[in-house]
């Protein structure tokens, strides 16, 4: 097997391999349903590898894919791009750090997105120092110019997003670590959904935690996140501590308790049918 360039890019070898094993894995893991979903990894600073449309990520070969320049012209391949490639490469021109991106419809994280839920709560010590907050991108019409819009605010500050009422989208310096933060967005939509919405008690970090593990974080080279809300937030993400900025306790109080009634009300309700569409 090829190795990484002195540039820092995968070879076209590299690349493809990547993409092909991340589809695989992708498939497996139930992330991605008929030919849902899209992978793109570059090899330098104006060319990238991508999944072609209409073939599952689970069943694809070396020839399926395609190469492209980030202006999005077909370079080699017998298949067409997927209309998302227009969110990679918005992420690759806004960032020029991101390698790689992953989009796909795991359906935990999915769930959130359905119900208009960031991932934005502090209650694994994984997720803090990993994968950070997951925002939740505004309501886009797949395919067209709105989706890039709608995630461009993200991809200098964080490590992925939901899109509402469709996925899940993770990008990083490279392909593999760009699916592992897709795998941790999941995760961390599945335990959140199983201490709200199943058990109904959740114990959050508090600030001073999600501080000093923001803080170990920063010093594993890992610069962007975004902070997730302790559990003296507001579900609005009002600060009621030293570090999320003062406001007075009772009414962060309040605000608290109906936030978190009304998240366990709708997750409950989201695991419900879930569970429910499983049975059938």
């Amino acid at each position: 097997m090829e190795n990484w360039r002195n540039d820092g890019y995968p070879s076209d070898f590299e690349a493809k391999q990547m993409i092909l094993e991340i589809g695989r894995r992708m498939y497996a893991k139930n992330f991605v349903a008929s030919n849902d979903g899209n992978i793109s990894c570059k090899v330098s600073d104006h060319t990238l590898w991508c999944t072609p449309t209409g073939v599952s990520k689970g069943f694809m070969t070396d020839e399926m894919l395609v190469l492209m320049d980030v202006d999005g012209t077909v370079i080699r391949g017998n298949y067409k791009p997927s209309s998302e490639m227009k969110m990679h490469l918005r992420v690759y021109k806004e960032n020029p750090q991101v390698k790689a991106v992953v989009h796909a419809h795991p359906p935990a994280a999915t769930s959130y997105a359905i119900a208009g839920l960031p991932l934005n709560r502090a209650i694994l010590t994984e997720s803090v120092m990993g994968i950070g907050e997951i925002p939740l991108a505004p309501y886009a019409m797949p395919g067209t110019e709105e989706v890039p819009d709608s995630i461009a605010p993200f991809v200098n500050t964080h490590n992925g997003c939901l899109l509402a009422n469709h996925g899940a989208l993770a990008w990083a310096g490279d392909a593999m670590t760009a699916w592992m933060r897709m795998e941790s967005i999941e995760y961390y939509a599945l335990v959140s959904m199983y201490t709200h919405g199943l058990i109904g008690q959740v114990h959050e970090l508090t600030c001073d935690q999600v501080d000093r593990l923001i803080e170990r974080r920063t010093r594993d080279g890992i610069t962007t996140g975004g902070r997730p809300q302790c559990r003296n937030c507001s579900q609005e993400g009002s600060g009621a501590c030293s570090s999320c900025g003062e406001r007075p306790a009772g009414e962060a109080d309040a605000h608290k308790s109906m936030g978190e009634e009304e998240e366990v009300r709708m997750i409950t309700e989201i695991v419900k049918r879930v569970i429910s569409a499983v049975k059938l």
